[in-house]
């Protein structure tokens, strides 16, 4: 384990300045709406933000408040945030990003989960939390050779939680981290019990003969979302390496390639500064530009695309969180087909990125959840 913390060279930075003032920039869309993509007007708007009144060295401070390491794992370098909670009996907790996020999406719930006392809960509610960076993203080290899927990184979690000594933990996540979650629900290691907010079902065969109206809607969702949502997963599953020439070259493309997801998968009105102010967004897309790490998060979905289809099913007490914006918002009798669902929550609010979006609500959830499976006080959850 090795100490880490966010510095930025100001080389990077400087660079990041000069690249942005000399932005090419395309002709505006032909519609009066983000359905090409995201507009001109909005993306030179942020752009110009980030280059005149973003601060980052705030920022990466506020990113440092939290105990941060590195450790290698089957040969790889892993970026995680270890925040210890100040009370005894809490519970280990691993929490996994997906794309286009990373753990700045966990900024809002790190301190609620690991210091309830502080945030308005119990002592019996805090958490131990352990949030990775995902290989190939942030500042976790880049894969050199193929293999990286969501099994292995499963497997690495687990030898991650098991060399910070925790003998029994529970593990939470949403997009890639749900995939992440739900493989280390299979691999039968210490994981107690496991909750998502974005969990992976496919339709049953009774949905698609006779579909109550919520499965009917989830229906369409899935229609709509596989005929005009998933380019940029084709893209990454199939070329990443293509791709990642031009967003790990350009910043506002890379901006642009994520900014334009949230505004899609948020629960936003259209805005996605209605949810999160311009600061967060772009220290979103800033652990993808300061680490160069287009080509190599998007390596993800072609190692690991495939898993979206697996049926294993996990026996674990799982949790949903089930929220009204998420890419596709699966009926609980779907899910019940891949999970044993001892908890299920329909949230009034909120997206893809709930941790982000609606940390009180993400909180709550999490703490009701775990709070079934924690055991005894005097049971250890550490060597």
């Amino acid at each position: 384990m090795r100490p880490f913390r966010i510095d930025v060279p100001d080389d990077v930075l400087d660079d990041l300045q000069s690249r942005l003032a000399h932005t090419r920039w395309p002709e505006p869309e032909c519609v009066p709406d983000w359905s090409q993509g995201i507009p001109l007007s909005y993306t030179r708007d942020l752009a110009a933000y980030w280059a005149t009144e973003y601060d980052w060295r705030a920022r990466e401070a506020a990113l440092n408040r939290f105990d941060q390491y590195v450790t290698e794992i089957d040969g790889l370098d892993i970026h995680f945030i270890h925040q210890r909670s100040p009370h005894q009996d809490a519970f280990p907790l691993v929490i996994t990003h997906g794309w286009p996020g990373s753990i700045v999406e966990f900024q809002k719930v790190i301190g609620p989960l690991t210091n309830p006392t502080s945030h308005g809960g119990r002592a019996e509610d805090a958490f131990h939390v352990v949030c990775p960076s995902l290989p190939g993203y942030g500042f976790s080290g880049k894969p050199t050779g193929t293999g990286w899927g969501v099994e292995r990184i499963a497997q690495a979690w687990e030898t991650l939680m098991q060399r910070l000594g925790y003998l029994r933990y529970g593990a939470q996540g949403g997009d890639w981290g749900a995939a992440v979650t739900t493989q280390i629900a299979r691999i039968g290691g210490h994981c107690a019990a496991i909750h998502l907010n974005m969990p992976i079902a496919m339709p049953t065969p009774a949905a698609l003969t006779n579909p109550t109206a919520a499965e009917q809607a989830a229906l369409t969702t899935l229609a709509h979302h596989r005929k005009w949502g998933t380019g940029y997963s084709k893209q990454q599953s199939t070329r990443p390496q293509t791709v990642g020439y031009g967003l790990t070259d350009s910043p506002v493309g890379q901006l642009a390639w994520i900014v334009e997801k949230f505004w899609a998968w948020m629960d936003c009105d259209g805005n996605p500064e209605n949810v999160l102010t311009r600061d967060e967004l772009l220290d979103n897309v800033m652990m993808y530009w300061v680490t160069a790490a287009a080509a190599s998060s998007a390596r993800l979905y072609w190692e690991s695309f495939k898993v979206w289809g697996q049926t294993d099913r996990v026996e674990l007490p799982t949790g949903v969180a089930s929220f009204p914006k998420e890419i596709l918002r699966a009926p609980r009798a779907w899910c019940e087909q891949n999970y044993t669902i001892t908890h299920w929550t329909t949230m009034p609010r909120g997206g893809h990125f709930a941790a982000f979006e609606q940390p009180q609500l993400f909180v709550e959830d999490v703490r009701n959840f775990f709070a079934t499976v924690r055991c005894p006080a005097d049971t250890p959850w550490r060597e």
